[in-house]
């Protein structure tokens, strides 16, 4: 039987000099690409080979519960 399984993770993307950088704020794991594809390609391989690798206390430790992306609107000046 086989015991693969996914879980859904935040990825936040931004912009940074030349390249893209990205992070997983629930586990607080952070990569680049030179392209939003690439960076978003090199967080995955880097939680999916933390979570291959890690002790489960570790992982229970660092993983936070839900994590809210939104926008918001602040008065300036």
């Amino acid at each position: 039987m086989d015991s693969t399984r996914t879980r859904r993770l935040t990825a936040i993307i931004e912009r940074e000099d030349d390249g893209y950088v990205a992070l997983c704020p629930e586990l607080d794991i952070a990569s680049q690409g030179a392209t939003v594809e690439e960076a978003r390609h090199n967080l995955v391989e880097a939680l999916e080979l933390f979570l291959e690798t890690a002790d489960r206390s570790e992982i229970v430790g660092r993983l936070r519960g839900e994590v809210f992306v939104t926008q918001l609107e602040v008065t300036v000046g």
